[in-house]
C-alpha cells in the first residue's frame, strides 16, 4: 500500500505532538529523529488507508489527515516497515499498549461543574485504586462514591497513576502510554466525567503521573527516538529519561506536554509526582519546574496543588521556579509516617531503622516538619533530607498509610492490623488533627480488612522477574527474609492478588465507629480556631512521659487548644510542672473530644484535669480553652461537648435522659442539624 502524499499546512494545535481533531480533519505529529519516513495507517471498515507525514525540523514529522475523525483507530509505520506502532502522545489505547491508537476530541466532552477553589488550606487528601476501589474497578463506579467521601469529610483525590500499561490489572507505576488513560477502568470520557461528578462534590482531584521511568512491556519510544532514555543515570525501576543528554529538548518537551495536557483536556486540579529523586537533571535548569510551569500555564489562572514524591527530602521543590525551585506546592512526609509505625507497632527494621517512634519525634514533625534535615542516616550511610523549619505545615503531607507502606509488608496488611485498637485512635487523631496536611488511603477510614499487595499482570517470563524482584525488595526486611515468609508472598501476577485488594464498602456499616472517628476528626479540624491556623508558631509541644505527649494550639482569642497523645500505659500527672498545660488566663480547659468515646469503640473518658493530670492509656484526647461546660453538669462526661450542639435562646434537648435548658451563645461550632462527635452522639 502506497501512502497518499499530504500538503505541509501550519496547524493550530494545543499540544506539540500526537493526533488533534481540526475542522478539517485530524493533525498528527511525531518527533521520530532516528526515523527516515514516518506515515500514519488508519483502520476503515473498507480496509486500512494510509498517509506520509512530513519531515520537519528536528525531527518531528506531521500531516493533516482529512478523512480522521474522533475514535479514529490508527498506528504510526516507520520507514516502510511491516510493523505498526502505537502513536508516543497516543491519547487513548482502547486495547491496550499493543493495539492501535484512538483519535479523541477533549472538547467534545460538555463539562457541567467548575473545579472547586483551592487558594484555601486545609485539605484532606485520599488516595485511590481506580482497579481496587470498587468492585467494578471503573472510573463510573469510583464516581458513584465521591458523594460519600465529600461527606466524610475529603477535600481532594489522589489518583493513582492511569497511564495505559499492559496486562489486566496492575498499580500503573510501570505505564507505557503516558498520554492514554487505563482503558480497563474506561474511556478517557468516562475518566473526564469521574472529574467532572468530583467537582459536582466539591471535590479536587490531582493524577499520579510517572516521570522517572516507563514499564518493561509495551515501550515502543525507542522505535522513534534512542534519546528518550540513558543509561548515565542509575534507576531501580528501569532506564532512567534523557533529560539533560543528546536530544534532551524534545524529550523535555514530550514530558511538559504531557503534564499539560491532564490539567487542560481532564481538568485535573493537580498532580502527584512519583520519586522525583529519580528524575535527575544537571542541566542548571531542571525539567521539574518546566513540568510545574507548563501545568500550572495550562490551568489558564487556575490554582494548582502539585505534590512531589521525595525521598531525599529536599525542600528546594517547594520554592517558585523564579527563585530557583520547582514550583511543587507540598511533599509527602515519610518521617512522619516511620516514626508513627514504629510507635504503633515497634518495627523498626529496615528503613524503619533510624526511628524510635518517640514523643519528640512527633512533636519535632509538627514544629519542624522532616526529622531528617541534613543529619546522617544510617540505612543509608550518608546524610539525608535539607532544612524544612520555615515551610508552612501544610506544605507537607502526613499519612499513615499510602499504596507502598501498606505493600510494604508480608500480608498487605492495614496498620490497625499491626497494633491496637487505642493506639490506632490516637495517632488518627494526631493525623487528622495536626498541623501538616493528612492524606488517607483507600478504606483507612473504615478500618478495611482488605489488604493492599503489589499486583501486575505480564506476560510469564516478565511476571516471574517481577515476582523476583518483589520477594528480593522484600528482604531488606529481616523478618521477611525468612524461608517461610519468602514462600508466601502473593505472587504479583496471581489474579487472586489483584481482587483480594478490592474494598468492601459493606464495612463501612460494621465499622461505623472507626468512619465516626475519622468524620468527627476531619470536622473538628475544620471547626475549631486554633486547629485553623497554618503557621509553625502556633503550635507547641512538650513530652510528657516516655510515651505521651502535647501539641498545644495557640489562637489569638485565648481559644488555644490542647491535644494530649498517650501511646502508652495511663498517666497520672501530679504535679505537672508544665506550662504548656496552663490555660490561658482564667478560662480553664473544657474536654471537647475522646478517642476513647464509646461511639468509637473506647471505654469512655473521665476528667484528665482535676488534682493533677490523668491520662487515660492508649488516647487521645482534645480540650478547648475559654469555654465552660454548664456548671451542675461539669462531671458529666455524656455531655462535655454541650458547647458544640447548636441552640438558640430557650432550646431544651435530652443527652443521656437529662433534659437541659442551654443559654444562648454567639456562634456554634458545627451548623444546625450536624452530628455530634465523640461522647455526645
Amino acid at each position: 500500500m502506497k501512502p497518499k502524499k499530504a500538503g505541509r499546512k501550519t496547524i493550530a494545535r494545543r499540544r506539540a505532538v500526537g493526533a488533534e481533531v481540526t475542522g478539517k480533519g485530524v493533525h498528527f505529529r511525531v518527533w521520530a529523529p532516528r526515523c527516515d519516513t514516518l506515515s500514519v495507517v488508519i483502520e476503515n471498515p473498507a480496509g486500512p488507508s494510509e498517509t506520509a507525514l512530513t519531515a520537519e525540523e528536528p525531527g518531528y514529522f506531521s500531516a493533516l489527515v482529512p478523512d480522521a475523525v474522533e475514535g479514529t483507530l490508527y498506528r504510526i509505520r516507520i520507514n516502510g516497515s511491516s510493523d505498526l506502532f502505537p502513536d508516543p502522545a497516543s491519547r487513548s489505547q482502547p486495547q491496550g499498549p499493543h493495539g492501535p491508537s484512538a483519535v479523541v476530541d477533549p472538547s467534545r466532552y460538555a463539562w457541567r461543574h467548575a473545579p472547586p477553589p483551592l487558594a484555601e488550606t486545609g485539605h484532606v487528601i485520599y488516595e485511590l485504586h481506580p482497579g481496587t476501589f470498587t468492585p467494578e474497578g471503573t472510573f463510573a463506579a469510583a464516581a458513584a462514591e465521591l458523594p460519600w467521601l465529600a461527606k466524610l469529610g475529603i477535600t481532594m483525590i489522589e489518583v493513582m497513576p492511569l497511564a495505559e500499561f499492559t496486562g489486566s490489572f496492575g498499580w500503573g507505576y510501570d505505564g507505557v502510554d503516558l498520554w492514554a488513560p487505563e482503558h480497563l477502568y474506561g474511556t478517557p470520557d468516562d475518566f473526564r466525567s469521574f472529574v467532572d461528578l468530583a467537582h459536582a462534590a466539591g471535590l479536587a482531584v490531582i493524577l499520579d503521573v510517572v516521570y522517572n521511568h516507563l514499564g518493561p512491556d509495551g515501550n515502543y519510544l525507542k522505535q522513534f527516538s534512542d534519546s528518550y532514555f540513558t543509561d548515565r543515570y542509575p534507576n531501580d525501576w528501569g532506564e532512567s529519561i534523557n533529560f539533560d543528554g543528546d536530544d534532551a529538548a524534545p524529550v523535555r518537551e514530550f514530558f511538559r506536554e504531557n503534564a499539560a495536557h491532564w490539567i487542560d483536556e481532564y481538568h485535573l486540579d493537580g498532580l502527584r509526582l512519583d520519586a522525583t529523586q529519580s528524575i535527575i537533571d544537571l542541566s542548571g535548569h531542571h525539567v521539574i519546574g518546566e513540568i510545574t510551569t507548563a501545568a500550572r500555564d495550562a490551568a489558564s489562572g487556575r490554582s494548582l496543588f502539585i505534590v512531589a514524591e521525595n525521598e531525599e527530602q529536599q525542600v528546594r521543590m517547594l520554592r517558585p521556579v523564579a527563585e530557583g525551585g520547582y514550583g511543587v506546592t507540598a511533599m509527602w512526609n515519610d518521617d512522619f509516617h516511620h516514626a508513627a509505625v514504629v510507635a504503633l507497632t515497634g518495627r523498626s527494621e529496615a528503613y524503619f531503622t533510624d526511628y524510635r517512634g518517640s514523643p519528640q519525634e512527633f512533636i519535632s514533625a509538627a514544629r519542624w516538619g522532616f526529622l531528617y534535615q541534613g543529619q546522617r542516616y544510617k540505612w543509608q550511610k550518608q546524610r539525608r533530607g535539607s532544612d524544612s523549619r520555615r515551610v508552612p505545615p501544610e506544605n507537607l503531607i502526613w499519612f499513615l498509610e499510602n499504596h507502598d507502606q501498606v505493600a510494604n509488608s508480608a500480608h498487605g496488611r492495614r496498620l490497625h492490623a499491626s497494633t491496637s485498637p487505642g493506639r490506632m485512635r490516637a495517632m488518627t487523631a494526631l493525623l487528622l488533627l495536626g498541623p501538616a496536611t493528612p492524606m488517607l488511603f483507600q478504606g483507612q477510614e473504615f478500618g478495611s480488612t482488605a489488604p493492599f499487595l503489589y499486583f501486575a499482570d505480564h506476560e510469564p517470563h516478565l511476571a516471574e522477574a517481577v515476582a523476583r524482584g518483589r520477594r528480593k525488595f522484600l528482604r531488606q526486611f529481616p523478618s521477611f527474609a525468612t524461608k517461610e515468609t519468602q514462600k508466601i508472598l502473593a505472587p504479583p501476577h496471581d489474579r487472586q492478588t489483584f481482587e483480594r485488594c478490592k474494598l468492601d464498602f459493606r464495612e463501612r456499616d460494621t465499622n461505623a465507629g472507626t468512619v465516626a472517628l475519622h468524620r468527627d476528626l476531619i470536622r473538628l479540624r475544620r471547626s475549631l480556631p486554633a486547629l485553623t491556623v497554618r503557621d509553625r508558631e502556633h503550635v507547641h509541644g512538650a513530652v510528657l512521659s516516655g510515651h505521651c505527649f502535647l501539641l498545644r494550639y495557640f489562637s489569638d482569642e485565648d481559644r488555644d487548644c490542647l491535644l494530649l497523645v498517650n501511646l502508652g500505659s495511663e498517666l497520672h500527672l501530679n504535679p505537672a510542672p508544665e506550662p504548656l498545660l496552663a490555660p490561658p488566663g482564667n478560662s480553664g480547659w473544657t474536654l471537647i473530644w475522646s478517642s476513647e468515646s464509646p461511639a468509637y469503640g473506647g471505654s469512655g473518658t473521665p476528667s484528665p484535669e482535676g488534682e493533677g493530670w490523668f491520662i487515660p492509656a492508649e488516647s487521645a484526647l482534645l480540650l478547648q480553652a475559654g469555654v465552660e461546660p454548664v456548671p451542675a453538669l461539669r462531671e458529666d462526661p455524656l455531655i462535655r461537648l454541650w458547647h458544640l450542639i447548636p441552640r438558640k435562646r430557650g432550646r431544651r434537648i435530652s443527652v443521656a435522659g437529662l433534659r437541659v435548658d442551654f443559654p444562648p451563645l454567639s456562634r456554634s461550632l458545627f451548623p444546625p442539624g450536624a452530628k455530634l462527635p465523640g461522647l455526645c452522639q
